[in-house]
């Protein structure tokens, strides 16, 4: 479900800011973890009851396996104080409305029984813009949560669609931060055959709603809204120099004042699954540091892969790593700082 020559690669490798060739087998190097750190992971995931009991153990794979208890013991091994969670990307518009309330309780609960080790960002019954807007309600008011949880998608609708300019009202009017993870949308299910969704395709659907986000006019239009992107922003930074483009064109000149690397500097982006020289050189020259952000996906991928990938990825200095990895999440979550 999720899961050169020699010349060529110097010069690729010195273009992202890398001093020196990196062999492909040290790419996602284990190396010694610092367990003081107190990093925040804003990419981690729940599971709650009522998800397992809806979508099964056999759809869930690794999310199945997930317990509180597990996901301490390894926070504390690897000196991650606080864990940002959200529900597993599964998504059925007909099991929702079900769904939303039990397991929004149940990240309240976790919070509340492990006081500072856990955030929750809220599962809205989207594309239901009337009983999102209910949720959201509740969750801010009543359940005090940390943010709301988007899918880049909704079938064959991106974030930034006019359907949801009523969600994004009301969360421009609260200054919510919105965790986004990609899905896969109606268009695009399966498209390989032996190659899963989760390796290229999420990526790309993350890269979509950007543009949406940004081309649509969304950004603009919420800029209360703090956004989190998955994954190192998926293909976003390897297609910057076609955004830049895009941007520059009369008809969107109104929506990007900054251009298009100011507009993509206003949203954050995770570390998962792209601790790495390659993909997290690419985004260090996109974004600025102070829009990124340390992230995990666990249990989808062990926690260790991205503590010593990020630590040994060449990319940070360790004033730099503190900040990825701690610093630029009190930014959106202060109420860690303690």
């Amino acid at each position: 479900m999720f899961p050169v020559a020699d010349a060529s690669r110097r010069q690729f490798l010195a273009a992202l800011g890398l001093s020196a060739v990196v062999p492909a087998a040290k790419m996602f190097a284990q190396g010694a973890v610092d367990t003081g750190a107190r990093r925040i992971d804003v990419h981690g995931h729940l599971t709650p009851p009522i998800v397992l009991e809806t979508v099964g153990a056999a759809e869930l794979g690794n999310f199945a396996k997930w317990t509180p208890e597990i996901a301490l013991e390894q926070m504390d091994k690897l000196g991650i104080a606080t864990a940002m969670l959200s529900v597993p990307p599964h998504y059925d518009p007909k099991t929702v409305d079900r769904v939303a309330r039990p397991s929004n309780e149940y990240g309240a609960r976790l919070a509340q029984d492990h006081k500072g080790r856990f955030g929750n960002f809220a599962f809205l019954p989207m594309p239901h813009v009337d009983a999102t807007l209910k949720e959201i309600e509740y969750v801010f008011d009543t359940l005090k949560l940390d943010g709301v949880g988007m899918y880049t998608n909704y079938g064959d609708k991106w974030i930034g669609d006019a359907a949801f300019n009523p969600v994004f009202e009301e969360l421009n009017r609260r200054n919510a931060i919105v965790f986004t993870h990609p899905i896969t949308a109606d268009c695009c299910h399966s498209l390989l055959a032996n190659v899963g969704d989760g390796t290229i395709e999420w990526q790309t659907d993350t890269t979509r709603a950007i543009a949406n986000m940004l081309f649509n006019g969304a950004a603009m239009r919420y800029p209360n809204v703090r956004v989190i992107f998955s994954h190192g922003g998926g293909t976003m930074p390897y297609l910057v120099e076609r955004f830049t483009a895009a941007a520059r064109a009369p008809k969107m000149a109104a929506q990007f004042p900054q251009g298009f690397a100011g507009a993509a500097a206003k949203f954050f982006y995770d570390t998962a699954w792209t601790s790495n020289p390659v993909a997290m050189g690419a985004l260090r020259k996109v974004v600025p540091l102070s829009q990124i952000v340390f992230g995990t996906d666990y249990p989808a991928r062990s926690m260790a892969d991205h503590v010593k990938g990020l630590t040994e990825c060449g990319i940070f200095d360790a004033k730099e790593l503190q900040q990825v990895q701690r610093e630029n999440a009190l930014a959106l979550f202060p109420r860690f700082r303690s």
